[in-house]
């Protein structure tokens, strides 16, 4: 009996530091060591409504993101990770409404106050007013939101959204973006986006402060899509919706490609490498102004730009046919310069 009581004792000995004392302390410093966003346990969604009454939600599949020991947040979405849930309308969103071949992330920017997390390892979860920027297509918003810090072990917490972030489509620059969408759909879209989030971050180790990685800005580099080869359904779609972009742009009365169209012919060249069951027939329109003989050579000459500039980078001259229409195919009147613009435009039919 007395040895059995001497073996609990010891036994108690052993054990009371481990049971009182926490395997890691909870620290006070709510940015000790930085913080790294887990990119596969956070979400960024976004709420789009169209017909007035059917609500879609989205999301991104590629985020990165730190917290630095200063306080200071950055959470950067690749938006050709766009996830619809379906092929073709990933694509749409890509192409004709984030134009990702130009902008290829969003970014998110904030300064947390250390001042009104110290006591987070005691709490386990505050909400706090957040004041952050948000980075889009060139434009910069600051706002202020409510936000949820929920620490879930000393080496792990959630930053949520509380009340969903409303953003008017205007103030984002994303008005012509909704247009292409709704002639392309051929529906109406509510021009109001809703976004939620939630971001997990795991603390960075000892040493080895949080580093933000560069965006990858490869074509497509990170679109959900399947890889290599395309279907014939997923090709005839893509080239239809890169008809629709309008981001071919030449020197003003001129057959020279504009630097600014790079972007996108970069996207067209994948695209075509990954159709080799297809031949590419590339057609160019004009608007009304000036001759019918003209606008004839000149919308002639423009598609045989497009066609050098993918036969230079290595696609088989074979496999493009250059096409003009001069003014004769107007997608709209040329009543305005909107109108104009929208008919000056080079068009892409894959064909077998």
């Amino acid at each position: 009996m007395r040895t059995a009581v001497i073996h609990i004792f010891f036994l108690c000995a052993f054990l009371l530091p481990w049971v009182s004392t926490p395997a890691s302390a909870q620290s006070a410093d709510p940015f000790e060591y930085g913080w790294n966003l887990d990119a596969d346990a956070s979400e960024l969604r976004f709420l789009s409504v169209k017909k007035s009454k059917i609500a879609e939600s989205s999301s991104f599949a590629t985020l990165s993101g730190v917290i630095t020991e200063e306080g200071q947040a950055q959470v950067r979405v690749l938006l050709d990770s766009v996830d619809t849930k379906v092929d073709l309308r990933n694509v749409r969103m890509r192409f004709l409404f984030f134009e990702t071949f130009q902008y290829p992330e969003a970014i998110i920017t904030a300064q947390l106050d250390p001042a009104l997390l110290t006591d987070l390892h005691v709490t386990r979860r505050k909400e706090i007013d957040l004041s952050y920027t948000f980075t889009l297509r060139g434009v910069t918003l600051e706002k202020t939101t409510d936000v949820a810090v929920t620490l879930i072990d000393n080496d792990r917490v959630v930053v949520s959204s509380i009340t969903p972030l409303a953003f008017t489509l205007e103030e984002l620059d994303l008005e012509e973006g909704r247009m292409k969408l709704q002639e392309a759909a051929n529906v109406d879209i509510t021009p109001l986006g809703v976004v939620s989030f939630n971001f997990v971050f795991d603390r960075a180790q000892q040493g080895t402060p949080p580093d933000m990685p560069e965006a990858m800005l490869l074509p497509a580099s990170v679109a959900l899509e399947t890889q290599g080869e395309m279907s014939e359904e997923a090709c005839l779609g893509r080239f239809e919706i890169l008809s629709k972009t309008g981001n071919i742009f030449f020197a003003s009365g001129s057959a020279r490609l504009d630097d600014k169209s790079v972007p996108l012919l970069e996207n067209i060249y994948d695209i075509v490498n990954r159709c080799p069951g297809f031949r590419l027939e590339i057609a160019g329109h004009t608007d009304s102004i000036g001759s019918n003989q003209q606008n004839q050579v000149i919308s002639e000459r423009r598609a045989s730009s497009v066609r050098k500039w993918l036969s230079d980078k290595g696609i088989s001259p074979d496999r493009l046919r250059a096409v003009g229409y001069g003014e004769t195919r107007p997608i709209v009147d040329n009543d305005t310069a909107e109108n104009r613009a929208r008919n000056r435009r080079i068009e892409f039919t894959a064909v077998n």
